[in-house]
């Protein structure tokens, strides 16, 4: 027993939840001053699902010992961490305009306006569906072009911008949760653009990465209606095995494959 799941026991009475030696990892961190990464990617580092630290719904009993030994043990102190709220009607990413503004730069509706003829200072850029992925990517490679996608809030603004970003000759790459929903997403991504956005995020990793990475679900591998075949394919995978992937999961695969896709299109 640690000292924070024996304080939690001592106070409340009541038994630690399941798992929740697991945080210890997190609170050892908090208690050095250790910067940590965005929620989502702590959950996962640990063995828990991305929204396991931010919503009560997804794990009620770790939620809720999470929040207490937070407000009851760290209480006067402050948690160095990535946040991953980010402007929700904004347009966010890291290093795709040449300005001499600090990276990443976030765009609101009446700047998006305006951007056009601006120059690029890449040609290639990865879209990343999760904004606390997008963080904790640009912090770990402050020198790669990225584009934040900001889960499934698709603003007329951002699918502006995301077009004539196309039409400048932009090429883009997309990657996303692998479950139902996120397949969903991709799709909607994939239908404002004539591009092939799926060169990293194909339908033989997409299998690959279930096999190895995927966790049990039958709420999230539900069939649905998408329209890119490639899509298509990888839902049909998500739906066979019963099995989702979340984008925290997958950093150190990332790493690896974004690295040859940008030397690939550099090299021509």
């Amino acid at each position: 027993m640690s000292q924070y799941t024996e304080t939690y026991e001592s106070v409340t009475g009541k038994k630690t939840p399941v798992g929740a030696e697991k945080l210890d990892y997190i609170f050892n961190k908090i208690a050095k001053d250790e910067p940590l990464p965005p929620k989502g990617q702590q959950a996962v580092d640990i063995g828990f699902t991305a929204h396991t630290l931010n919503n009560n719904k997804e794990n009620s009993p770790i939620y809720n010992y999470y929040q207490w030994i937070l407000k009851n043990v760290f209480h006067d102190k402050k948690v160095n961490e990535l946040t991953s709220q980010l402007v929700g009607t904004s347009f966010v990413s890291a290093n795709i305009f040449e300005t001499n503004l600090p990276q990443p730069v976030t765009l609101n509706p009446w700047q998006i306006d305006r951007m056009t003829g601006i120059k690029l200072m890449n040609q290639q850029a990865i879209i990343i569906e999760n904004n606390g992925v997008f963080v904790w990517l640009y912090h770990r490679h402050p020198q790669w072009p990225l584009i934040n996608q900001s889960g499934n809030d698709f603003n007329e603004s951002y699918n502006r911008l995301l077009k004539q970003l196309s039409d400048q000759g932009l090429e883009m790459t997309y990657l996303g949760d692998l479950d139902s929903e996120g397949i969903g997403i991709a799709d909607r991504v994939s239908s404002l653009l004539n591009q092939d956005l799926f060169a990293i995020q194909t339908p033989a990793r997409v299998a690959d990465w279930l096999i190895r990475f995927g966790k049990d679900s039958n709420s999230r591998t539900k069939r649905m209606k998408v329209t890119n075949q490639m899509l298509v394919r990888e839902l049909e995978s998500i739906h066979l095995f019963k099995k989702f992937v979340e984008q925290e999961q997958l950093i150190d695969e990332y790493e690896t494959l974004i690295e040859k896709w940008l030397e690939k299109n550099t090299l021509g």
